[in-house]
């Protein structure tokens, strides 16, 4: 079976297209490990093509802030600021969708998703001391994570925990032969706000009859995904970090 993996879409619809494109014939199946809604401006768009698509997913921070069920008193005032438009520009059908979302981790087809670790949804995995002992927990051998917005992960091998790493910014694929014996926490990247350098969009392909794991980036039309913002009145930051990738 081969699995779309996806996670912080955050209302970016371009980017999503895009990886939708980028990944056609290459997946059976797509899950989400959170977020799909809050920074981007195309929050209804998602959530109905989420409704409609996905096989497994999980609730993020922004997902539980933009629908409601948790005030956004944790949030810097431009993720702040964000939610609340998004809060205000959803449908009840929408917002009721997003409160009804799993918190992680959730097993699904002899894998698990999570937001921000198995071990908390709202757990940030950055460094590999974040990571130290998550191996006592996870449920399945592999779990796939996002919240950092940060493609990579960890694999725990023989001679301890490996770094797993993206693509270069001169690839737009890298493929990981996945060894049955070992755990892994694999972070598929940012659909819609990536924050390590490489604006492109990120998701990764789950090739669970062939053990083979491909991350992947896409270019996508970031100046359309900036222009909404614009017109959404939402700030300008949220425009600016797109092309930056920060």
């Amino acid at each position: 079976m081969r699995h779309l993996i996806l996670s912080d879409i955050h209302s970016n619809l371009e980017a999503l297209h895009a990886v939708l494109r980028n990944a056609e014939g290459a997946y059976d199946t797509i899950v989400c490990c959170g977020d799909l809604v809050g920074y981007n401006a195309a929050p209804i768009e998602v959530i109905d093509w989420a409704r409609k698509t996905l096989s497994a997913v999980v609730r993020g921070n922004h997902d539980t802030v933009c629908c409601g069920i948790e005030d956004p008193l944790m949030f810097n005032s431009v993720a702040r600021e964000a939610a609340l438009w998004t809060l205000d520009e959803l449908p009840p059908a929408s917002r009721a969708w997003l409160a009804e979302l799993p918190a992680g981790p959730l097993t699904f087809d002899g894998f698990e998703i999570a937001h921000g670790s198995p071990g908390g949804e709202d757990d940030y995995l950055i460094d590999t001391v974040d990571v130290s002992g998550l191996d006592q927990i996870m449920m399945r051998k592999i779990c796939f994570f996002g919240h950092t917005h940060l493609q990579g992960g960890w694999s725990w091998q023989r001679g301890g925990i490996q770094r797993l790493t993206k693509p270069a910014l001169s690839e737009d694929e890298r493929i990981i032969d996945l060894d049955p014996d070992f755990l892994y926490l694999i972070n598929p990247g940012s659909v819609g706000q990536p924050r390590d350098g490489d604006p492109r969009a990120a998701y990764a392909i789950w090739d669970s009859g062939n053990s083979l794991l491909r991350y992947r980036r896409v270019k996508y039309d970031i100046r359309a995904a900036q222009n909404r913002i614009h017109e959404a009145g939402l700030p300008e930051y949220l425009a600016d970090r797109l092309a930056a990738g920060r």
